[in-house]
């Protein structure tokens, strides 16, 4: 059999394991040892795995993600995460729409101290979906709103995804991290004009919130401050080269532990229950860090991933063209897999296809999570979606799903930009 046909059955091997929801994780390092050690026998394949695993769990750089994922958790038990909806609220939340448009305002502010699309959109629905039901807000718009906004925590950054990416592919964490801003704004704005539109069609969508005096609503910015300071003292010490980005991340978790214990916003119970949900969240992480390293391997091995690129820088299409198929692939893989595992899977196949095609990494990473936004909203995985539907039952599934649907043309509209102007991305990195 040739190593080729023994890479294909592998692939198809771990998709069937994957869709029958065993531990991602799990499932690429049990693949990629078994197809290792068929291609190079089983002392090899147990050294591999043994290595791989110490190295990812023993590796310095991947100590940004508990620390990030450390810092999401403070944020959250502290209450950051209500006072930048409460300040949103006040700002924007008197025009018709302005709730939902506080939402995707406080997703963003959230998503810059987490790193988590998950955790963006569960702590957003806990503190935003009632508001918006108490002010007779249509459920799917206002579930949806916050499912595709919750997106933003894999692109903002600090983003996990991009750590994992940047380790992968050997790219500076630091250039991954600004690259993914001014596209995080753009999308943001594309999310609340999703919304304008749908309200100025239907006002009877989202009516109006309670009007604010101008005081009131500079008082309301003291809510942004806490999350300004922690955002600004990572990705400041970051961007200047006064920190690592395990320094950074670092930091910016000693801050907001400390603000939240000079303030008094954090209880010992809650402090607790942040370090359990960051041990559980960063070993989650890890080991599919690991497994699809092993995996990663048994691709290389086989020469799948170089066979590939050469085949298709090898076709007579542009570029852009070939880019575009590689998307497709990426948008109905995400509507079957997590986007976290779709990237682990690919990306160790299609980045020596963007590398052969003349594509800049920074950019093909800030594309990539784009896609995996997408995935994170669409049916029938769409993960955000079955996150804010764990948190609040009572909005029927397919309502949300029918939500995010302006919200996923966004993303279609911000990936197309993208692809178009490039420099949206390369921008901030270049200044480097």
């Amino acid at each position: 059999m040739s190593l080729t046909a023994i890479g294909v059955i592998g692939i198809i091997v771990l998709l069937i394991m994957l869709f029958s929801k065993m531990p991602v994780g799990f499932v690429m390092g049990l693949i990629g040892f078994l197809g290792f050690s068929y291609v190079k026998g089983w002392g090899p394949g147990l050294n591999i795995l043994a290595k791989d695993f110490f190295e990812m769990f023993s590796s310095h750089s991947l100590t940004v993600i508990p620390l990030f994922m450390f810092m999401g958790q403070i944020s959250f038990y502290s209450g950051i995460s209500r006072r930048l909806y409460d300040a949103a609220y006040v700002l924007i939340g008197a025009r018709p729409g302005g709730l939902a448009m506080a939402s995707v305002a406080a997703c963003a502010g959230f998503a810059a101290i987490s790193g988590s699309t998950n955790a963006t959109a569960a702590t957003m629905a806990t503190v935003s979906i009632p508001e918006m039901k108490r002010f007779k807000y249509d459920m799917g718009l206002a579930a949806g709103t916050v499912a595709a906004a919750g997106s933003l925590g894999i692109l903002i950054p600090p983003s996990t995804i991009f750590i994992v990416y940047g380790i992968l592919t050997e790219q500076s964490i630091g250039s991954l991290f600004m690259a993914g801003i001014l596209p995080g704004i753009l999308l943001a704005l594309l999310f609340v004009a999703a919304i304008h539109l749908q309200v100025r069609r239907n006002p009877a969508l989202a009516p109006a919130g309670p009007k604010t005096t101008w005081i009131q609503k500079i008082k309301s910015l003291t809510g942004v401050l806490e999350a300004l300071l922690i955002f600004g003292s990572v990705m400041g010490g970051l961007f200047s080269g006064v920190f690592t980005p395990t320094e950074a991340a670092a930091v910016g978790a000693f801050f907001t532990l400390l603000l939240s214990v000079v303030r008094r916003q954090l209880s010992l119970k809650h402090f607790f229950k942040a370090i359990a949900d960051t041990t559980r969240l960063s070993c989650m992480v890890m080991v599919i860090v690991a497994g699809a390293t092993v995996f990663g391997h048994f691709m290389a091995v086989t020469r799948i991933p170089f066979d590939l690129s050469n085949w298709v820088a090898a076709l007579p299409l542009h570029p852009m063209l070939i880019m575009m198929v590689i998307i497709m692939i990426y948008l109905v893989g995400g509507c079957f897999m997590d986007g976290f595992a779709l990237i682990m899977l690919t990306v160790p196949i299609f980045f020596p296809v963007a590398q052969a095609l003349g594509f800049d990494p920074i950019w093909f990473g800030v594309i990539i999570v784009l896609i995996a936004e997408m995935g994170v909203i669409t049916p029938p995985v769409g993960i955000n979606v079955y996150v804010v539907y764990g948190v609040s039952k009572d909005i029927p599934l397919e309502a949300i799903f029918r939500g995010v649907l302006p919200f996923l043309l966004a993303l279609i509209i911000c990936n197309g930009l993208l692809m178009i102007f490039p420099q949206i991305a390369l921008f901030l990195p270049g200044l480097l």
